[in-house]
């Protein structure tokens, strides 16, 4: 590592943009006419014009020099849809077109042969030069995004992309129309889904088929979305092995499941990417679409709620508080933690919401060889989520299955054997790592123990990260399940009249499609 990489290593995420940035604008890349992530644009797309080889082939960019091709000859790819704020009335549609198109729109309608209503849709342009050290070309990338609102709760409508040229209406575009359904004005019973660092990988499409299978309301991916990024660090130095087309191919591979169920995410450490904002996050605005009544959603779009049915759902940005990874550390000044404290205070108050549940990144309890827990997490946010009871915390980051028994003050407070209930009003907190969407994975320091295959150890010796760096060695009691391999948690959520209990239950999924744990966690319904 060089001189001026050491001292990148050492530099916030907003040090490290300015030091790209200064980089890139003295060797004198020819930018194209750049312009902030958020952006609305009608020309340019994937490719650049740069000559420098790409060490492949890559089916999804295109050279600039394309522009003006026939919009009937470009077809939209990498749908993806996210709730509004109000997931009964509001969706967002997003997707992606590999050439410049022109007026971009979505036709919707209540049945696939008569999409009646057009929407226009907003342009998100990002552009990635060459970085430091790279050898891979420019990229230019454009992402689409029509926001709907007044919609009927509990209603299935159908949906079709497209721009001048090209149009869902028409019969040769129709096997692009797609489906999505509105959240129920009362509580039903729903399904939803989660997973963590999915990548580009079979081992990611089979998860997705399977996620696909249990036909979710919605899906929670707990950040690490598609390793552009590979190093994750969150260094100006990771600048070398970043490659803008991993996005391409990620929202491509996910397409199956995405362009039907809302894909719901947060940001994991892999998914800061300098080049594009001080914060690292130009990138995150510019494909997705998040509800916009988080904290400081403009400039942390992993911090965000919505509520669906009985449960209210919290995502946060967990490197706002990761001892481990401190790029982004405190950049929310503690806003992100008071807001998290009165969101949940808000929702627990509030009749017809039974159950709250949180996702991030980083883990606030895990026991794996290469990250372990994060002392950060455990300052900053467990003494909230046990200050309101939360019912159940999902992460990621450990690329493994583990979940915890409930846990109040860094202890066992009831034990959660496979198959009990828990009741958090009572017992604590269940936590789960379900990092194994795709991405290899990584071990543990104690024996595999899940459904089928029990091999219970008492204590494991483990650690977590230190704040200004380091670890700090444990011996916990609280691992019950740990499962080495690809896997995720699907979710079943049954309503309860008052007076008695609502569940959730809480299935891990093997890539094989195998149970490898389950436990109920119970409330008394308002």
């Amino acid at each position: 590592m060089g001189i001026a990489a050491r001292l990148a290593a050492k530099m916030s995420m907003a040090e490290q943009h300015e030091y790209l940035r200064s980089k890139v604008s003295r060797r004198r890349v020819v930018l194209g006419g750049l312009t902030a992530a958020g952006t609305v644009a009608a020309s340019g797309l994937l490719g650049g014009t740069a000559q420098a080889a790409a060490p492949s082939p890559s089916l999804l960019t295109r050279p600039a020099t394309d522009h003006g091709v026939h919009g009937a000859l470009v077809a939209p790819f990498g749908r993806h849809l996210q709730f509004g704020a109000d997931p009964k009335t509001q969706f967002t549609i997003s997707w992606q077109v590999p050439l410049a198109v022109v007026r971009p729109f979505v036709r919707i309608g209540l049945q696939p042969w008569s999409l009646s209503h057009k929407i226009d849709a907003e342009v998100r342009e990002l552009h990635t030069p060459q970085l430091l050290n790279s050898k891979l070309p420019p990229v230019d990338q454009y992402y689409l995004h029509a926001q709907i609102g007044g919609l009927r709760p509990g209603t299935t409508y159908y949906y079709g992309v497209g721009h001048d040229g090209f149009d869902p209406a028409d019969s040769a575009a129709f096997a692009s129309v797609g489906s999505f359904t509105t959240a129920p004005a009362r509580s039903e019973r729903f399904t939803f889904t989660a997973f963590g660092d999915q990548g580009v990988s079979y081992h990611a499409l089979a998860n997705d088929a399977l996620i696909l299978a249990r036909n979710p309301a919605f899906h929670l991916h707990a950040g690490d979305i598609c390793y552009a990024d590979p190093d994750g660090s969150g260094q100006a130095s990771d600048s070398a092995d970043y490659d803008a087309r991993t996005w391409d191919q990620f929202l491509a591979q996910t397409e199956s499941v995405a362009a039907r169920v809302p894909w719901m995410v947060t940001t994991g450490n892999h998914d800061m990417e300098a080049w594009y904002s001080p914060n690292g996050y130009g990138g995150q605005h510019a494909r997705w679409t998040l509800p916009g009544d988080g904290f400081a959603s403009t400039t942390q779009p992993g911090a965000y709620s919505f509520v669906y049915g009985n449960t209210a759902v919290i995502a946060l940005d967990a490197n706002d508080v990761s001892y481990e990874i401190p790029a982004n550390y405190g950049i929310s000044g503690g806003g992100q933690t008071a807001w998290l404290d009165r969101t949940l205070a808000a929702y627990r108050k509030q009749r017809g919401i039974d159950f709250l549940v949180v996702f991030f990144h980083h883990c606030a309890y895990s026991t794996t060889n290469s990250h372990a827990s994060d002392g950060g997490v455990q300052a900053e946010w467990v003494p909230v989520f046990e200050k309101h009871q939360v019912d159940l915390v999902i992460n990621g980051h450990n690329h493994v299955y583990e979940r915890t028994d409930a846990i109040r003050g860094g202890q066992v407070s009831h034990q959660v054997q496979i198959g009990d209930t828990t009741r958090p009003a009572t017992d604590g907190t269940v936590y789960i790592t379900a990092g194994g969407a795709g991405r290899s994975l990584y071990n543990f320091p104690a024996p595999d123990s899940y459904e089928g295959h029990e091999n219970q150890v008492d204590t494991v010796t483990t650690w977590h990260s230190a704040k200004g760096g380091g670890k700090v060695t444990d011996t916990v009691h609280w691992s019950r399940v740990r499962y080495t391999g690809y896997s995720f948690i699907s979710v079943d959520v049954e309503p309860a009249r008052a007076g008695r209990e609502s569940t959730l239950t809480v299935s891990a999924i093997a890539e094989t499609g195998d149970r490898i744990d389950h436990f109920t966690v119970a409330r008394r319904a308002d």
